[in-house]
């Protein structure tokens, strides 16, 4: 099990390889765009920061920003349910689907806003809100 410690979107930009940081805090801004009263909780025993309509993360969470040595996951908990006509989205998971971000210019397919809006609008369809 992964250390419950919490921390701020900055701690978990600098646990980002340096030429990934600024993808990090693109994907944020993005997510943030679409969802400026987004729910942010960073796990810093997960290496994520999850946005959602509330804290929790595996029931409130909709997406989650994952960095990784050569790349960032912009995850999506329930992607599988996610309309996905461009063939972003990649796993086989029961549930959960990624996007891999290499640099800037990935972060700025024109998929990406509508795809954080579904997931916003399927978690507060789910949970009545």
């Amino acid at each position: 099990m992964s250390d419950p410690k919490f921390g701020t979107f900055e701690d978990l930009v600098e646990m980002a390889p340096e030429p990934l940081r600024p993808v990090v805090r693109k994907l944020r801004d993005l997510i943030l765009s679409v969802d400026p009263e987004a729910c942010v909780v960073v796990r810093l025993g997960d290496r994520a920061a999850t946005f959602g309509i509330g804290p929790k993360k595996m029931s409130e969470g909709y997406c989650l920003i994952l960095p990784y040595s050569k790349w960032v996951n912009l995850g999506f908990y329930k992607g599988a349910d996610l309309l996905d006509s461009d063939g972003l989205l990649q796993s086989t998971g029961a549930k959960m689907r990624h996007i891999k971000f290499r640099s800037l210019d990935d972060c700025a397919h024109a998929a990406l806003p509508a795809m954080i809006r579904a997931a916003i609008a399927e978690r507060r369809t789910a949970l009545g809100r």
